[in-house]
């Protein structure tokens, strides 16, 4: 229960509502056995003085809010022991406590143990040997060694074949030299990096027989494991405060001529021989399971970002009175004005759709993970394909909601203790890391061109790019008559047409004699335009197609309410890009205005529910950490709570003015 009486606004939302928050909350967790287990971790976690802040860490130096990071963090490693030997760390437990909701609570700026967890042991497990894995993965479970991923550079990020770092197999030794053979080479950006992990994965440019072989992924031992001094040839180091993630210690490194043992190459996919040969990987993209196997789990994290920022905005809006609607009458909650239920409530829809999505995507990566080592990878171009391109669109819808949902706060939503700044600091990041958004969509792209001309060809596509074939056999859309299956069918022929034109584009520049990399480049805006309604068109369909089962198990009330976030939802997605429905699909000034009345109708329809809506997404007070979203609503104490806080106010009269201030004020008499 709150500590304080709750709002009397807020409480009237709450008591009006026509379904059971409960109910929806244990959907939302997966289950009543896991929304069980999230309420243990919570009290696990959050209930432990040790995981307590008690000054906000805004007013922390950057070796500070380092130093208070990793405190922390080994406490929650510690916990995770635990739980390891109970046999109770499942692949949940890791994603509430490296992701976006447990462990934002603890660590609001990033855990500098986070990379340990999430890419150096699942990329010994995905790309080394059973050997190898015998070899490291116990030393790394047990955080015997604490590792990171190093691939990006100072000078080449998502462009993986621009890397300059180098392994030269050396036959003699038995050994790898690898170097960083200048500066824009330096490794940049792996979290940990900086002062926290003495090993590290670190992807290179491999040279047998002084041939050159492709990227490999080497165990490096970065410091010494007693000392933690940097190991000979080691240069390394943490690269400075960002606009978020200030607490995980993202770093640099150079290496100048570091020697690992041949065994230190992980050997899953390709070998190299002690006489330096090369054997090649079946295909090269088993290379890029890592990365594949997080931007999966980035898409979920994305929903958390969005449920965070609408629950924080849409409790604020609740209780916030401004502006009469009527003269006459007293001033209104702010979410009764009908532009700011636009800006909070497809947040709202968004969030349950991302989750969604991200679940079904979650599955869908394990079952193909299954096939691939099964030696089946007929479906890996799909999943790399999807992955890419939902991850760019659902990082960068995210990132722009956490802004409109900040916006909607007004002047307050701009302060510290509203906790806007720092989640949309981590949730920005995320349209950079784990590949460039417009990167990820130009891969998507290649390969829509690709099965394009697959299906110009009579070729049978897999289920998720089969509406391509069917866009081609009907090239006229018909009978759009507002209805939501009709609006997803929409949005699959605009984005095949869309394809289509990306495919035209650059057969015409081929015909003109440029190549087929100029070729793209010169059609790169029509190509993430393709894989961008893509995307959305997988988005629709499985928001239609998920939502609706939802509502066939759940109670008719909540059924009734998840229709209108699905309706709301496709509505809006639509109206969003509806210079291209209007391009591709007859529509007239009447089909519009329709689309746009039913949007106000849906905004409507949702308001008496938004409130208990968000309270569905269960997120604890440490996990929001607003003092505009907190459950009890007391916003503006809460708000001044936070002033108290402030060292600032500890005494009534600062040093600075003896110092500076008086001084100046008293200079001309």
């Amino acid at each position: 229960m709150p500590a304080k009486p709750v709002n009397p606004d807020l409480q009237k939302e709450r008591s009006t509502a026509t379904f059971n928050t409960r109910e929806f909350s244990v959907l939302w967790a997966g289950g009543e056995e896991r929304f069980k287990e999230k309420k243990a971790l919570e009290k696990m976690f959050l209930e432990d003085p040790a995981l307590q802040d008690d000054l906000p860490i805004s007013y922390l130096s950057h070796k500070e809010l380092y130093e208070h990071s990793l405190r922390k963090a080994c406490i929650i490693g510690e916990k995770i022991r635990k739980l390891r030997a109970d046999g109770e760390d499942g692949v949940d437990t890791y994603n509430a406590l490296l992701g976006g909701s447990l462990g934002a609570a603890i660590l609001k700026e990033g855990n500098p143990l986070a990379l340990h967890y999430v890419m150096f042991v699942p990329t010994i497990m995905g790309q080394g040997t059973m050997d190898q894995q015998v070899e490291w993965l116990s030393k790394a479970w047990d955080c015997e060694i604490i590792g990171t991923y190093a691939q990006t550079e100072l000078g080449h990020g998502t462009f993986l074949r621009g890397l300059e770092t180098r392994a030269d197999y050396d036959a003699s030794t038995q050994e790898f030299v690898i170097n960083t053979p200048s500066l824009s080479a330096y490794k940049w950006w792996p979290g940990g990096l900086g002062h926290t992990a003495n090993h590290a994965v670190v992807v290179a440019q491999l040279y047998t027989k002084g041939e050159f072989r492709g990227l490999a992924p080497f165990i490096v031992q970065l410091r010494d494991s007693d000392t933690h001094r940097p190991m000979p040839g080691i240069d390394i180091g943490d690269i400075g405060t960002k606009l978020g993630m200030k607490g995980v210690n993202n770093g640099y490194l150079g290496l100048k001529n570091v020697r690992v043992p041949l065994n230190n190459m992980l050997m899953k996919n390709q070998q190299v021989l002690p006489d330096g040969t090369y054997v090649a990987p079946k295909n090269s993209v088993l290379t890029y399971g890592t990365m594949m196997f997080v931007r999966c789990a980035l898409i979920r994290d994305t929903a958390q970002s969005l449920a965070k920022a609408s629950t924080i905005a849409t409790r604020y809006s609740a209780v916030r009175r401004q502006s009469p609607i009527d003269p006459n009458q007293p001033e209104p909650q702010i979410m009764d004005h009908t532009t700011q239920q636009l800006k909070l409530f497809p947040q709202i829809a968004k969030a349950i759709v991302f989750k969604t999505t991200g679940d079904g995507i979650w599955n869908m990566y394990n079952v193909i993970s299954g096939e691939i080592e099964q030696g089946n990878l007929d479906r890996l171009p799909e999943m790399h394909a999807l992955s890419c391109c939902l991850k760019a669109i659902c990082s960068a819808d995210a990132a722009a909601g956490v802004e409109t949902c900040r916006l909607s706060c007004g002047g307050h939503g701009y302060m510290d203790c509203s906790n806007f700044p720092t989640i949309y600091g981590m949730t920005t990041a995320v349209c950079t890391y784990e590949g460039e958004n417009t990167v990820m969509l130009l891969q998507t792209a290649r390969y829509l061109v690709k099965v394009y001309g697959q299906a110009l060809n009579g070729e049978k596509l897999v289920p998720t790019v089969s509406y391509i074939s069917d866009a081609i056999n009907q090239t006229k859309f018909v009978n759009f008559d507002g209805s939501l299956r009709s609006i997803v069918k929409a949005f699959q022929f605009v984005a095949a047409n869309k394809t289509r034109i990306a495919y035209e584009q650059i057969e015409l520049r081929r015909k003109q004699g440029h190549g087929t990399e100029v070729a793209a480049n010169l059609c790169g805006t029509f190509l993430t335009a393709a894989a961008d309604l893509h995307g959305r068109a997988f988005l629709a369909q499985t928001a239609y197609t998920e939502l609706l089962a939802l509502s066939r198990e759940v109670s008719p009330e909540l059924a009734e309410v998840l229709k209108v976030v699905l309706e709301l939802y496709l509505v809006d997605a639509c109206l969003n890009r509806i210079g291209d429905f209007l391009r591709f699909i007859d529509l007239t000034d009447q089909d519009v205005t329709k689309l746009e009345v039913r949007l106000e109708n849906c905004l409507k329809r949702l308001r008496p529910n938004a409130v208990s809506l968000v309270d569905s997404f269960d997120l604890h007070d440490r996990v929001l950490d607003s003092a505009l979203g907190a459950y009890d609503g007391n916003v503006y104490e809460h708000i001044f709570e936070s002033t108290k806080k402030n060292p600032l106010n500890k005494e009534p009269v600062n040093g600075a003015f003896h110092k500076y201030l008086k001084p100046f004020m008293k200079a001309h008499l």
